[in-house]
């Protein structure tokens, strides 16, 4: 019987590296998507090529509490249990500070930040419960380090960290691991449609001097879901060709 992962902002440039990763790892995938995006969640869905028993599209809002403990408790009763999750749902609303308004702070730590929260919640209790459990949440370089006119966007994924080290804490005996993976610039379709100075000017600044392939970061997710990733928890992957080494 195929194992389940659930993936949060699964259509996105690195979330569906990681949902084709899985899909051929033998994983069923609950690709969730906002609420009133189904038509553009099944466009991509097609194009990809998944069938039912690869990917089941799942509406979503992560940022409201209240519909992820109603929709993911209706979704454990159909399907038993949840091997996987990765909390990859993202968005940026770039500001310098001092011009950043409140709603571009507030959707930004809504969005990448609380969504751990109302997505996990939900889940962990029922993982420890079954004995074992892989969460992996995907934060950023920007999270460790800090990215001028980010100060939103790197608060939400440096927070990212510090609840994976408690939650793995707290997962660790009933054999639910918890880890991040911060990847670098990738090569994304947001990424790769900026001005060719920007980009060279971006990979200057890498010791790889070239962008992630969404496919090593969606690998280094699937290392960690594997029975070979079993004795990592609480740590921060880092996959980002040097431009921040701790």
């Amino acid at each position: 019987m195929k194992k389940l992962a659930l993936v949060t902002g699964a259509k996105g440039g690195i979330g569906s590296a990681i949902t084709e990763k899985l899909v051929q790892d033998d994983y069923r995938v609950i690709a969730t998507h906002f609420t009133g995006g189904a038509e553009c969640a099944k466009e991509w869905f097609d194009e990809k090529g998944f069938n039912q028993d690869q990917v089941l599209l799942f509406e979503l809002d992560v940022t409201d509490t209240e519909q992820c403990a109603t929709r993911i408790a209706e979704l454990l009763r159909e399907e038993g249990t949840v091997d996987v999750l990765v909390n990859n749902a993202g968005i940026t609303r770039d500001s310098v500070f001092k011009k950043m308004d409140a709603a571009q702070w507030h959707d930004v730590i809504n969005t990448n930040l609380n969504s751990l929260f109302n997505v996990t919640q939900p889940l962990f209790a029922a993982m420890c419960e079954k004995g074992g459990g892989r969460i992996i949440n995907i934060s950023s370089v920007n999270g460790q380090k800090g990215q001028f006119g980010q100060a939103n966007y790197a608060a939400a994924k440096a927070g990212m960290m510090g609840f994976s080290k408690s939650l793995a804490a707290e997962g660790a005996r009933a054999g639910v691991t918890v880890n991040v993976v911060a990847p670098g610039y990738t090569a994304t379709p947001m990424v790769t449609a900026m001005r060719e100075e920007v980009l060279e000017s971006i990979t200057n600044q890498i010791p790889m001097k070239r962008l992630a392939k969404p496919e090593e970061i969606a690998a280094s997710v699937a290392y960690l879901a594997s029975d070979a990733g079993a004795y990592i928890t609480g740590e921060t992957l880092s996959v980002n060709g040097g431009l921040y080494m701790q």
